[in-house]
């Protein structure tokens, strides 16, 4: 069956951000997201899913085991099961990413002080 943003399952997190559900099953999770401008997640890690996020458009920034990577529009980057990671917009404009979860990582999330 075809998804699109429009069609899919939306919520919304942190400080006015989106999701939008493209896959959802226990085996694999793919989420495209909006960040607005100068807005973040918690830091975290997930005790079994491993990530990928995947810029669509805008410049991201995120820190992984204590290192800042800036991913511009088609930049990505994986995130291994008990890594600290950390997802910031600290640009003017927002960004849409997908984030990309094997297994999906509902329940899965430890917040990191």
């Amino acid at each position: 069956m075809k998804i699109s943003k429009h069609t899919a399952e939306h919520y919304i997190w942190g400080d006015h951000c989106d999701g939008w559900h493209l896959v959802k099953d226990q085996a694999l999770s793919v989420i495209h997201e909006r960040m607005p401008a100068h807005t973040s997640e918690v830091k975290h890690y997930h005790r079994q899913s491993r990530q990928f996020f995947f810029v669509l458009w805008g410049s991201a920034t995120i820190h992984v085991d204590g290192e800042e990577v800036i991913l511009h529009a088609q930049e990505g980057v994986e995130v291994a099961a008990l890594v600290p990671h950390q997802m910031f917009n600290k640009s003017d404009e927002e960004i849409e990413f997908l984030v990309v979860s094997k297994p999906n990582s509902r329940g899965d999330r430890v917040p990191v002080d």
